[in-house]
């Protein structure tokens, strides 16, 4: 049973003068004693903590008795913040200053597509802090991790080319909302910056990655990809053989929910 009362929505200002933004967060509380790992949702490009996926993994949260954070990037959702001036360092910053102002001691993280990015190099900023939140394990929707140079770079038409280079940005047809999809050149040339795939990723801890096989966004061939650059961690891949890039069926949410499950340690 879960209860209203375990739930706050607050925001947290990120960055100073014109760089900063309100970030909306809800915060689930633990109701175990031994509150365990807080679930830390991490959503995909355009996608807000009012998805299915997130919604159900801070319902999940709330039977286990769990603490659960969901949130907005900048430009997504509630949170304030232009779109267009989204980048992934600056996505970034926004997740760890939610993990600052939360300050979970263990933490379960869950990136879905580009949030899988973002777990990703959340791991690597967290382990070069003397204190930080443990991370007990990572679930990877989907994930993207380097899409900008690994997907979308490498298509690019000629038209989007040169949009990019005369407007600083390309339009693309969205599948799942009828405003197109919106790339910059910032997001792009960013995204060079941030990139996890060029060496070995040492997350040090277990990961289950869940990809559907007619992902027609981020190919499974991606998801394989990425588990060459985890050889040090116990990965575990389930690929959906019928599963979309959403994959927020009923069907796919219960295997979601074992993902996680598997990674909460005893207590």
């Amino acid at each position: 049973m879960t209860d209203a009362a375990d739930i706050t929505q607050k925001t947290t200002t990120v960055g100073s003068g014109s760089s900063a933004r309100e970030i909306a967060i809800i915060h689930r509380a633990a109701r175990r004693k031994k509150p365990g790992p807080a679930f830390v949702w991490l959503g995909g490009y355009r996608s807000g903590m009012a998805g299915t996926k997130a919604v159900e993994l801070d319902a999940f949260a709330g039977e286990l008795g769990l603490a659960a954070i969901r949130f907005d990037y900048s430009g997504h959702g509630i949170s304030g913040g232009v779109f267009r001036e989204g980048t992934i360092s600056r996505w970034l910053e926004e997740a760890i200053a939610v993990l600052d102002d939360i300050k979970p001691k263990r933490v379960i993280l869950v990136g879905s597509s580009m949030g899988g990015w973002i777990a990703l190099r959340l791991v690597q900023e967290l382990r070069k802090r003397k204190k930080a939140a443990k991370i007990d394990g990572i679930v990877l929707i989907a994930p993207a991790p380097d899409f900008t140079a690994e997907l979308i770079e490498p298509s690019l038409t000629d038209k989007e080319r040169q949009s990019l280079a005369e407007r600083g940005y390309f339009e693309e047809h969205s599948e799942y909302s009828p405003e197109p999809n919106i790339y910059t050149r910032d997001l792009i040339e960013d995204g060079r910056r941030n990139l996890v795939m060029t060496g070995i990723i040492e997350t040090g801890c277990p990961v289950h990655i869940l990809q559907g096989m007619k992902d027609p966004d981020v190919p499974y061939a991606h998801a394989l990809k990425l588990v060459e650059f985890l050889p040090a961690d116990d990965v575990v891949l389930t690929l959906i053989r019928d599963g979309d890039h959403r994959l927020s069926r009923p069907q796919d949410i219960e295997k979601l929910k074992t993902a996680v499950s598997g990674l909460i340690l005893n207590d």
